[in-house]
């Protein structure tokens, strides 16, 4: 499928990221990445949606977005959302966010309420509760532990990053054209020094943002419903979950709008970036979408 990329102006520069269909009339579809990913985090999920619009922003700090100034804070990723839509002339978007883009998305549909038609979560956006005993400072790397030190290293060629990927637990097993499509569209630079195009600092300042404090607790609350939330069963190295079931639990039961999901046999990446995933979510986001429109025809 097609993608086109833009630039939207926010504070202190342009915005990058990518759409599919934009001359798609429907109700169209914002997709918001995690913590040190890119729009095209969102490949397989934009070819799941073949009459939508899709629009899948860079964020702040990461991708061809990754030369933009401070603040890093996930309100300040919601606002650009809003400035993207303006630039765009887009009005109302129904949001898909994974893992940190959850967060966004929530912060963006309380404080651009009149944009959101609908929201769902993927593997992210209910708070992560801090381990105790570790300093603020220790937090970036205790919570994303690989994920943090591959922003400080260099690669001599992409085949090396690639490679560097296909080691990973949570993609090499599971590798396809569009894993590969998102490793080659991360590096930044020139060789023989390639790195990511994420922003450690950006990074670090996004990852204390993720406890639930600061209001964000009462933005999810608030959240307007039906509000999905598909729990990956195995986490960021393959193995224990990000989110365990008896906290998503507690918030469904906490959250009476939140409708929780269990996917099987996923983790926190190949939710949406394989098949079995995207075969596994599409199927009620779609629904939604669809619920949210018409809604949308009749108000």
């Amino acid at each position: 499928m097609t993608e086109t990329t833009f630039a939207a102006p926010v504070a202190g520069g342009d915005l990058a990221g990518g759409q599919w269909r934009a001359d798609a009339p429907d109700l169209a579809v914002l997709a918001v990445h995690g913590i040190t990913a890119s729009h095209r985090n969102w490949d397989l999920v934009a070819d799941a949606l073949p009459d939508r619009r899709v629009i899948a922003p860079d964020l702040r700090g990461r991708g061809r977005s990754n030369g933009l100034p401070a603040p890093y804070g996930i309100e300040q990723h919601a606002d650009d959302l809003a400035a993207t839509l303006d630039a765009l002339d887009v009005e109302r978007v129904y949001v898909l966010g994974h893992s940190m883009g959850a967060f966004v998305s929530v912060r963006f549909a309380e404080r651009h309420p009149e944009r959101v038609a609908g929201v769902s979560l993927i593997d992210g956006g209910l708070p992560v509760p801090s381990p105790e005993g570790i300093a603020p400072a220790d937090l970036p790397k205790v919570l994303l532990g690989p994920a943090l030190d591959r922003l400080s290293m260099t690669f001599p060629s992409r085949a090396d990053y690639v490679e560097f990927w296909q080691r990973h637990p949570a993609l090499g097993p599971y590798w396809n054209s569009a894993i590969e499509a998102y490793v080659q569209y991360d590096l930044d630079g020139d060789e023989p020094a390639l790195r990511s195009s994420a922003s450690a600092a950006a990074v670090a300042v996004n990852a204390v943002e993720l406890d639930g404090s600061a209001g964000y607790t009462e933005a999810l609350l608030a959240t307007r419903g039906p509000v999905d939330f598909f729990r990956a069963p195995r986490g960021l190295l393959d193995g224990a979950p990000l989110y365990a079931e008896e906290l998503a639990a507690e918030w469904a039961v906490r959250m009476p709008q939140l409708v929780v999901h269990d996917v099987a046999d996923v983790n926190h990446y190949t939710i949406v970036m394989s098949a079995l995933g995207v075969d596994s979510v599409m199927p009620v986001i779609r629904d939604r979408i669809q619920a949210a429109q018409t809604q949308e025809g009749a108000s």
